[in-house]
């Protein structure tokens, strides 16, 4: 509340009045009040940031006995991602190549590298997906998001068409450069993709890239090839 205190001027010598003083003074001790009222307010209405989670498939608890082979895939359809160290990340088709050293291509973690690549091998189910997503959005076909979940699952499993992805991480690939990859394959609808170790054959390719098929001359010397 504010108070105006006057102060009642008196009259001079010559019989003037002086001019009356008026000081105000604001009493903020109801603010505080208004401030608490605020404050419980936003701390009830606001939402608080939701924790992003990925979803990943798991292999099944109880094993099928009767499944003695693993599956066959189409080395057309399967490719290999090696994630070594300075954010650098590599890639082949299918069965790798150990007489060419550039059978492993090196890519990016942009979105105009990994991405545009995954994007590439998977169109098919990319553009299926992007028909599904405009079918949710128009109210005219009543889709709910269980319907939509359950049919954008039936189209990436569709195996005789979707890729394969192996990411193998190196000993100097770093944290982020595996979470990237994953988001990559989110973004990209890629639907059987695994984390499997490094092995030595990787390592081989990755020594004759850098050397520039120097390995590969010294195997062929030695009869190995």
């Amino acid at each position: 509340m504010a108070e105006v205190q006057q102060d009642s001027g008196h009259e001079g010598k010559k019989g003037k009045s002086k001019q009356k003083k008026i000081s105000t003074r604001v009493d903020f001790t109801p603010m505080v009040d208004m401030n608490m009222l605020l404050l419980t307010f936003f701390m009830f209405c606001t939402t608080l940031s939701k924790p992003q989670t990925m979803e990943i498939a798991m292999p099944p608890k109880e094993i099928d006995k009767e499944i003695t082979e693993p599956p066959l895939i189409d080395k057309d359809l399967m490719f290999t991602f090696i994630l070594d160290a300075g954010d650098h990340i590599y890639y082949y088709q299918g069965n790798p190549n150990y007489e060419d050293p550039n059978s492993l291509v090196e890519t990016s973690y942009s979105s105009d590298g990994i991405r545009q690549f995954l994007l590439g091998i998977n169109v098919n189910i990319v553009k299926e997906i992007d028909v599904l997503k405009k079918d949710l959005l128009d109210k005219s076909k009543n889709m709910t998001q269980e319907e939509y979940k359950e049919k954008a699952s039936k189209i990436k499993k569709e195996t005789k068409r979707t890729p394969v992805v192996l990411i193998k991480p190196t000993g100097g690939a770093s944290f982020k450069n595996l979470i990237d990859v994953l988001d990559e394959m989110q973004i990209t609808n890629i639907a059987r993709y695994s984390i499997v170790d490094t092995t030595e054959a990787e390592g081989f390719l990755l020594k004759n890239k850098f050397t520039g098929g120097k390995l590969t001359e010294a195997a062929k010397a030695e009869g190995k090839m």
